[in-house]
């Protein structure tokens, strides 16, 4: 009887991950302005979801990537330009919220890591067609 409570609360856990609040208003609702959304939707589309983090908060169902969409799109609509945005956010999340994070010494391995990777493939790949030909 335990063991089916003890699976039982391990099967239901997740449904208890989401809060009980109303989405954000934004979170789901486009603005009125065609230009702003538009500038919004782009951002989007820049922004890592923290919780999903292989989805943009554009495409994720997170909670938190819906706050962030109404956060985007209310710092928008008041004005603000998507690049002083998205400066906000890296600072608030650090530079892995962005999937252009700047080019400096601290991100040096995001940028060289696909560049090493690719070259230790091909060294694997000289090294097996080398063997395959003896």
């Amino acid at each position: 009887m335990t063991r089916w409570l003890v699976l039982l609360a391990l099967v239901a856990a997740p449904a208890l991950g989401d809060g009980s609040l109303p989405p954000s208003p934004y979170a789901n609702r486009q603005l009125a302005n065609p230009s702003q959304e538009a500038e919004a939707q782009a951002l989007m589309e820049e922004l890592r979801c923290l919780v999903c983090q292989g989805q943009s908060i554009a495409d994720s169902n997170a909670e938190l990537a819906g706050d962030m969409r109404a956060l985007v799109r209310q710092r928008i609509a008041a004005g603000e330009k998507p690049e002083a945005v998205r400066s906000w956010l890296i600072g608030r999340y650090g530079d892995w919220v962005s999937y252009r994070p700047p080019f400096e010494p601290l991100t040096w391995p995001l940028w060289g890591a696909p560049l090493l990777l690719l070259a230790a493939g091909v060294l694997l790949l000289r090294k097996r067609l080398v063997r395959r030909r003896r």
